[in-house]
Parts: structure tokens; C-alpha cells; sequence
């Protein structure tokens, strides 16, 4: 029992501690950057004001995760972001193809927990930034509700991951609220004042089908006039409320000290709204439905963006520029909402893609002026038309990332995280990057260290592709369909359509490619032929383009729209071959073509998208000479995922043993062993509410094992559905050799394949 007497004050209880790196924000991108931290050696505390991690992620909000790969809805092939979060991804899909977003959460908070030199603080909110004497931040006070507890964190260097930019902001970090003039950066999509300058917040939630009559009476506060939506008509028993992305509402409101009248107004439009599909008798199917879930906070878009070295802008997205210090990867359309959200008449959005993936420069992932804070999640360095797109959780998870190594050469080099732009310092960030499974487009790996450089590689077979194999399915051309073939420079393969027409008709052949080797934005026509087709049997149609190509990239062998034509596809599911289609992806305002009005400095193209799981099938094409682009070579390359070619060892369909070796001249005392599998890079997986068609991807290694020199086996892994594996062994081991056996791919009908091989 304790009993204190009446005294005058007292202070609460208060625990220091120190650090080398302080995260601050729990979403997506500040738990990113911890692991990366922890992983790097360094020590780390992780300040998080919510119950759980994730941010916008979380059971507390419900965003599925999504970033360069768009729902497939864009022409960025093989785009999905590498490193921590396709870790993460990964292994939801394995536990939770369903997209429970409870289970999401703790793969979260397990992925934090393993790592041993990380601290987690939940419920903690960061309230002060103590100042040093250069103006950098010594240490962050923050508090915890749940154990009345007063935290105070020193360090040497920070990251700001909390969303609005708490410690920036109370730290001096310049920043930007609102939308820049298209003057100041020659930006056409920047918008009017008419636009309004902020995206809003938005809440989700839940109904459920309880099998018997469920009744309904609205609070007083909910909104009685439904009416007063424009799209109230959308609101239907059919959708249970978690796409209802654009219940969005502040865009015209202070997005940081109002955000609660903001969450107080969009309560009134979720319960108005499902008063509205309870009690309007317009939907009598909805008599058995209840609310399960609402969400309690709102997930928020954009607040402020705080300034580094550089801020990224829309040309930047839009013509692809290339950086000396890039670090990571964006792809998602610029996407821009109207101030008024749910209550604009117009459209919810205005979404403009780019032809591919655009890289991320570091210099807007430190603040400008103070010296020691890095930035992390949505609030990097950028204007408000770029922010459009670098807000999304798979982007910003993944320049997360940067700041773990970043941190850590800080500390070794003793300088700012400002002065790795230098050339010999931002070489060893992207090396280190890109060795954690980081994608920088058009960045390289050169890891000298890397000691499968110096071995001779073989391999059981390779993988000569002269057909696909045939299944019995066709599919009509509802849509003009390619399929992605990866060439060397010379002629171009001749192919062999299979065909069956209903009537008799002409069928349109066009071989196309990209205007750069590394997009997959079908622009330029390089041949076109015609075949006239007779019903009632089957054509082999032999097409011969005549076309000389002057460097290694893909090809689409297309065949154009006509119901009256069905072209027969292939179950094989090869890692670097995908077939697309000219379809329709009106989520992300992908209609086709992309038509954009003239002078917002944004092109206009056509979409060819690739199609989810358990659809998405290659087309039976014969190939002639074979693609024979799959060589053991390809796992030391430095991609370590397609771009202008597959970079992949892929063994032979008929092999039934396969396996890769590395041999060298002499021996060699290896301590680690790192294997890059395909994960699918070209499938989003969203985190949760869209579902998954399996558990693992067909694509990916399921069972191997390795081998020393002398045969004896160093691990043997029967159920693997991740895309690195990792051996450190206990003591160096002394060998000449290593055999990689692939015992089980985890499609039946996927050969085998390894993107890289790393020995240190």
C-alpha cells in the first residue's frame, strides 16, 4: 500500500537515457529508418504518440500501402520499393493475404522488437527540442500517458518522421505550408488559388453483415442533409467504407492545429452517410448490415514540408531527372485533391503519371538549417506539386530507409548529415543503400568487397527461351495486349502468335518500344504487319518486323484490339517477362491514354499495365533466335531487378535439378552469404483491404540449400518466402566454392531464378 500526505507539487517520474539516433514518428518511414539505424549498429530510440506503428499503415487509420507500382495502374514495371518495406510486405502477404490490418500490426511491431539496439517508446509524444550551442538538437523530452512518464533523449543526430514535423518544427526547421506560384519552379500543375492549397484528411470505416436486422439511430451531430455531398449517390451497402478514400475533408483549414474540427467534420459525413444507407429506404439490402469500425483519427495528407539542400519538384517527377545524390525511388502519379474534398462538386482528383520511375535526391532528406536532423516521411523536401506524389507510404517507407546508413556515416566520419553529398561519401550511401535491397533507379551496386566478383559462375542450365509454354486458354482481344521481351542490340526476334478468329477478319501486329531503355511506356512504333485470319481453326502466325535494336531494352510484341481474335497465353510465370494491356485503371485515373490539359507540363500517353494475380498470364509466343539473356553472370551484375533487361540468372524449364556455383582460383575465407530471390516487384501489395491471391509469390525461391566446396551443406531452408536471405556464419569458413540448390520454387509453374549472389 502507498500513502502520500497532501504536498505542494510534484514532478513526474523521469528517465534520460542516451542515443546515437532518435526517431521520431512510428509511421511507415520513421520505422523504416529505426530498423535501418538498428541494422547499421547503431543505437536508436524509437518515439512514437500513437499505441502502434505504422501511421496512416495502422489498424488506427487503415491505408493500404502503396507507392511506385500504383494498383498496377501505370507503366512502371517491376517498380515496387526494395529494402525494409518489401520485407515487410512480403512477409504480410505471407501471414495476411487477407489484409487484416490488426495482423499488419504486428508484423510491425515484431520487425521494431528484433531489432536488439532498438528502444520503442509508444504513446510517447515529443513536446520540446532542446537546443545545443551551434543550433543543433541535443535532446528531445517527450511523454508517455499511459505511464506518466517524462522521457528526455539525447543524441548526436535526429529524424523527424512524425507527419506534421513536431520536432522540426519546435527545432527552427524552415518550412512550407500550402501550395508554391508555378513561377518559383516552372511548374505547370501548380495550382490557382481557385484549387485551394492543401489535401485534406480522411477517415474510414467498417460495416459488417450480422445475419439478422440491425437497427440504426444517428447521433445528433451527424449530418442530416446528405445532400450536401455531391457524391452522395456513391454511398451504397456495397461498399463497407475503406476505399472511401475521398470522405476527405481540411484542405481549407489549418491541417496541423485544427485537425480535430477537421476529424469533428468528417464524423458528421461517416455517420451521416451510413444514416443515410440505414434509414433512407433506398437500400433495404442494408438491413442486416452494422457499423463495425470508425476510425478515430483522421489519416492526414499534408501539413508542412520542411526544407533540405533541394526541394524535388514537378519536372523532376515528370522528365525523370537524374542525381548525382539519388537514394531512392517515387512513381506514383502526381495526385492532387481539391480543398474542399467530399463537399467539391468536381473530381475527387487529379492525377497525372510520369512515363517511369523517378529517383529521390538526398538532399531532401536533411534539413537546411539544422545541422543535425534529418527528415523522414511526408514531410521531405519538396514542393506541394511534388508532394502529390512522394506522399504515398511505399515511397516514403522506402527513403526511410536512407537514414539508417546516412546516420551512420555521419557518425563514423564525424560529420552533418549535409556533407554526404560529398562524391566518396554519397558512393558508400548508395553501396551500403543498395546492399540492403534499396532501389535507386539507373544506380548501379559497386561493391569491390563483394567476393562473388572474382568467381567463375555456372549453373546447371540457363534458361534459352524459345517458346512459352502453351496452355489451353486464349483470351480475346477485348484490348490490344504485348508482351515484354528483352533484347540485345541487333535484330529484333522474330515471334509466333497463336490465333483463333471468330469471323473472318485482319489482325494488327506492332512491335514498340520506350523512348528510354530503362520506362515501359510504349511510345515508339518500330513495324507494324497485318495478317488476315479464317475462322474456325487455329493460326500460328510467324511475325518478322524487320527491326534492328541499337541497345539492350524491351520490346512489345503487340497485338492490337479486336473481339473478333483470341490469342492463346501461358501459365509460365518467369522472373523478367510480364505480358500488358492497353486497359483501364480508373482508380488511378488511367483511362487508357493519359490526356492532359495543355500547358501543366505534364505528357500524354498511353497505359499498358500488367494484370494482378492469378491473371496477368505471358502470352504463347515462339521466339526466334531464343532469348537468351538469363546467364549465371547476371547474379554479380549490380541491378539486382529488371530495368532495361531481366539481371537475372533463370535455369532452364526442363531443368529439374537446378543449381548455381561460384568457384574461385583460390580459397576463400567467407563469414557472409547474401541470396536476392524475385519477389514480384512488378505487384503492389497493398498491405491491407485489397487481398492477395496466395500466400508467396510464384516467382520466389521456396527451398534450397548451400553448399561448401567440399560438399557439406552450410543451410538448408525447406519454407522460404522472402526475397533475401542472409547466412553470417559463427566462424569464417574456408573454401573454394559455393552450390546454391534450388529444391522448390513456390509456383509450380515458375522456373527457377536468383536476381544476385553477395559473399563477403
Amino acid at each position: 500500500m502507498i500513502t502520500e500526505t497532501g504536498v505542494a507539487s510534484r514532478e513526474l517520474k523521469s528517465l534520460r537515457s542516451k542515443s546515437d539516433l532518435v526517431v521520431v514518428g512510428g509511421g511507415l518511414a520513421g520505422t523504416c529508418a529505426a530498423i535501418s539505424a538498428a541494422r547499421s549498429g547503431l543505437k536508436v530510440t524509437l518515439l512514437q504518440d500513437r499505441p502502434v506503428l505504422g501511421g496512416n499503415s495502422s489498424s488506427e487509420v487503415r491505408l493500404w500501402v502503396l507507392g511506385a507500382t500504383s494498383h498496377m495502374g501505370n507503366n512502371n514495371r517491376w517498380a515496387r520499393e526494395g529494402g525494409i518495406i518489401d520485407e515487410i510486405l512480403v512477409e504480410n502477404l505471407y501471414r495476411n493475404k487477407e489484409g487484416n490490418p490488426l495482423i499488419f500490426d504486428t508484423i510491425l511491431v515484431e520487425k521494431v522488437l528484433a531489432e536488439k539496439n532498438l528502444t520503442l517508446r509508444l504513446n510517447t509524444a515529443v513536446f520540446d527540442a532542446v537546443k545545443v550551442a551551434d543550433g543543433r538538437i541535443g535532446s528531445v523530452k517527450a511523454f508517455c500517458s499511459q505511464n506518466s512518464t517524462l522521457y528526455e533523449v539525447e543524441a548526436p543526430l535526429f529524424c523527424d518522421a512524425s507527419g506534421d514535423g513536431i520536432l522540426a518544427f519546435l527545432a527552427g526547421g524552415a518550412f512550407r505550408m500550402g501550395a508554391e506560384s508555378r513561377s518559383e519552379f516552372n511548374e505547370g500543375f501548380a495550382p490557382e488559388t481557385t484549387y485551394g492549397e492543401l489535401l485534406g484528411h480522411t477517415i474510414y470505416f467498417y460495416s459488417k453483415d450480422t445475419g439478422k436486422p440491425v437497427d440504426f439511430v444517428a447521433p445528433e451531430w451527424a449530418l442530416s442533409d446528405i445532400t450536401k455531398i455531391p457524391r452522395y449517390r456513391s454511398f451504397t451497402p456495397k461498399e463497407h467504407g475503406c476505399k472511401l478514400w475521398w470522405i476527405e475533408y481540411g484542405g481549407r483549414r489549418d491541417t496541423v492545429h485544427e485537425t480535430e474540427e477537421i476529424k469533428w467534420e468528417l464524423w458528421k459525413v461517416v455517420y451521416g452517410a451510413w444514416n443515410h444507407i440505414k434509414n433512407s429506404g433506398e437500400f433495404p439490402e442494408a438491413r442486416n448490415l452494422t457499423l463495425e469500425w470508425v476510425g478515430t483519427i483522421p489519416g492526414k495528407r499534408e501539413s508542412r514540408r520542411f526544407e533540405g539542400d533541394y526541394l524535388i519538384n514537378q519536372r523532376d517527377i515528370v522528365e525523370q531527372h537524374t542525381f548525382d545524390d539519388a537514394v531512392s525511388v517515387g512513381g506514383w502519379s502526381i495526385d492532387l485533391h481539391p480543398s474542399d474534398g467530399v463537399y467539391f462538386a468536381g473530381k475527387p482528383c487529379n492525377q497525372w503519371h510520369s512515363r517511369g520511375v523517378y529517383q529521390i535526391p538526398y538532399r531532401t532528406l536533411y534539413s537546411r538549417n539544422i545541422k543535425n536532423l534529418f527528415l523522414a516521411g511526408r514531410i521531405i523536401s519538396a514542393t506541394h506539386v511534388a508532394f502529390g506524389s512522394t506522399r504515398v507510404q511505399g515511397t516514403l517507407a522506402q527513403a526511410g530507409q536512407v537514414v539508417g546508413p546516412a546516420a551512420a556515416l555521419c557518425l563514423e566520419h564525424r560529420v552533418s548529415p549535409a556533407d554526404l553529398v560529398r562524391p566518396e561519401l554519397m558512393r558508400e550511401l548508395q553501396k551500403r543503400l543498395l546492399l540492403s535491397g534499396q532501389s535507386i533507379p539507373g544506380v548501379r551496386l559497386q561493391a569491390p568487397e563483394n567476393r562473388a566478383l572474382a568467381a567463375t559462375i555456372t549453373a546447371s542450365s540457363r534458361l534459352q527461351l524459345k517458346a512459352f509454354p502453351p496452355s489451353p486458354t486464349y483470351r480475346t482481344l477485348e484490348k490490344s495486349w504485348a508482351q515484354l521481351l528483352p533484347v540485345s542490340a541487333g535484330a529484333a526476334p522474330v515471334v509466333t502468335f497463336v490465333l483463333k478468329a471468330s469471323q473472318p477478319t485482319t489482325v494488327r501486329f506492332e512491335l514498340r518500344t520506350s523512348d528510354r531503355p530503362d520506362n515501359f511506356t510504349p511510345d515508339v512504333v518500330l513495324g507494324i504487319r497485318e495478317q488476315a485470319l479464317e475462322p474456325g481453326k487455329e493460326h500460328c502466325i510467324t511475325v518478322d518486323f524487320g527491326v534492328k535494336v541499337d541497345t539492350t531494352r524491351y520490346l512489345f510484341y503487340c497485338v492490337m484490339q479486336n473481339p473478333l481474335v483470341s490469342v492463346q497465353v501461358s501459365e509460365a510465370r518467369i522472373t523478367g517477362l510480364v505480358s500488358v494491356t492497353n486497359g483501364v485503371n480508373a482508380a488511378v485515373s488511367n483511362f487508357g491514354r493519359q490526356s492532359p490539359p495543355e500547358n501543366i507540363g505534364v505528357e500524354a500517353f498511353e497505359f499498358w499495365c500488367t494484370e494482378r494475380r492469378p491473371m496477368g498470364h505471358n502470352l504463347a509466343l515462339g521466339i526466334s533466335p531464343p532469348l537468351d539473356c538469363f546467364v549465371p553472370e547476371n547474379v554479380v551484375d549490380g541491378w539486382g531487378r529488371p530495368s532495361n533487361a531481366p539481371h537475372a540468372w533463370v535455369a532452364s524449364l526442363e531443368d529439374k535439378a537446378p543449381w548455381l556455383k561460384l568457384t574461385w582460383a583460390n580459397t576463400q575465407s567467407i563469414s557472409k552469404l547474401v541470396l536476392v530471390f524475385d519477389p514480384d516487384f512488378d505487384h503492389p501489395l497493398e498491405s491491407v483491404q485489397w487481398g492477395h491471391p496466395e500466400r508467396a509469390v510464384p516467382q520466389c525461391v521456396k527451398a534450397f540449400r548451400v553448399k561448401d566446396g567440399q560438399g557439406r551443406v552450410l543451410v538448408e531452408v525447406a519454407e522460404n518466402h522472402q526475397s533475401r536471405f542472409t547466412l553470417n556464419l559463427e566462424a569464417p569458413l574456408q573454401t573454394e566454392a559455393v552450390t546454391v540448390e534450388i529444391l522448390a520454387m513456390n509456383g509450380e509453374h515458375s522456373p527457377a531464378s536468383v536476381f544476385e549472389v553477395l559473399v563477403f
